[in-house]
């Protein structure tokens, strides 16, 4: 899918956007590839003290694998319906099996462990916020922006087009907040590692917190690093 070597002045975004592989790399190296993905990869390793040559390699890596790969979808040219077909059915549908069994979970862990770990009370307090934000996240892109996106390729309307891509800031916004959420969970839980007394259900409960983690970022990715730009582009021609 991708012919030329990466730099270190590349946006993240675009990096991504042109190699989905590139997404399992910096999620190893902890790099915002969402709600960041409009910097270039050079600052990302300058904030964290990494080894630009290494993470460089590693994008070498993941990008000969990718050209085993046969029938990967190139959503910077697939139709908009599809792309917005793709997060519905993907990442929508993902968040709503995860998000109320996570709420049963963080509340049975604050229940049963708050007592010696009372940063599960943040914890708990954290992704409820997140779920609130996403719950109400997925009902505006569903019933508001996703069917304008649909009408307009259906049309050809500009006027539809101008509609879609005002609704685009208040989504991003909504990324940020939901960003700086997972962020600070991230930090709360020492990134998703259950203390050695933790049971079980503690383990798990880390576990898919961080898999929740990861969907998001792939899901805000497509939206902000993909789907946003093809629509603003579209409205400057």
């Amino acid at each position: 899918m991708v012919e030329r070597q990466f730099t270190l002045n590349d946006r993240i975004g675009d990096i991504v956007a042109a190699l989905p592989a590139a997404g399992e790399v910096f999620h190893r190296y902890r790099i915002d590839f969402c709600c960041g993905g409009d910097r270039p990869l050079a600052k990302a390793i300058e904030e964290q003290g990494l080894d630009g040559e290494l993470v460089l390699a590693e994008l070498a890596k993941a990008r000969e694998k990718a050209k085993e790969l046969t029938g990967v979808k190139d959503w910077r040219t697939a139709p908009l319906t599809d792309l917005v077909d793709y997060v519905v059915n993907t990442h929508h549908a993902y968040l709503r099996r995860a998000l109320p069994q996570l709420s049963e979970l963080t509340t049975t862990i604050l229940r049963v462990h708050g007592g010696d770990h009372p940063e599960l009370s943040k914890v708990h307090r954290l992704f409820h916020m997140l779920k609130m934000e996403l719950e109400q996240h997925l009902i505006f892109e569903e019933e508001t922006l996703f069917p304008l996106v649909k009408e307009y390729e259906s049309t050809g309307s500009r006027e539809t087009l101008t509609q879609a891509v005002a609704e685009i800031d208040r989504v991003e916004g909504e990324h940020d907040t939901a960003g700086d959420i997972v962020k600070e969970l991230q930090d709360v839980t020492d990134d998703y590692q259950a203390p050695a007394d933790g049971c079980e259900t503690y383990a798990d409960t880390y576990r898919k917190l961080s898999e929740l983690e990861k969907d998001l970022f792939e899901h805000i990715h497509l939206e902000n690093n993909i789907l946003h730009p093809r629509l603003r582009q579209r409205l400057e021609q």
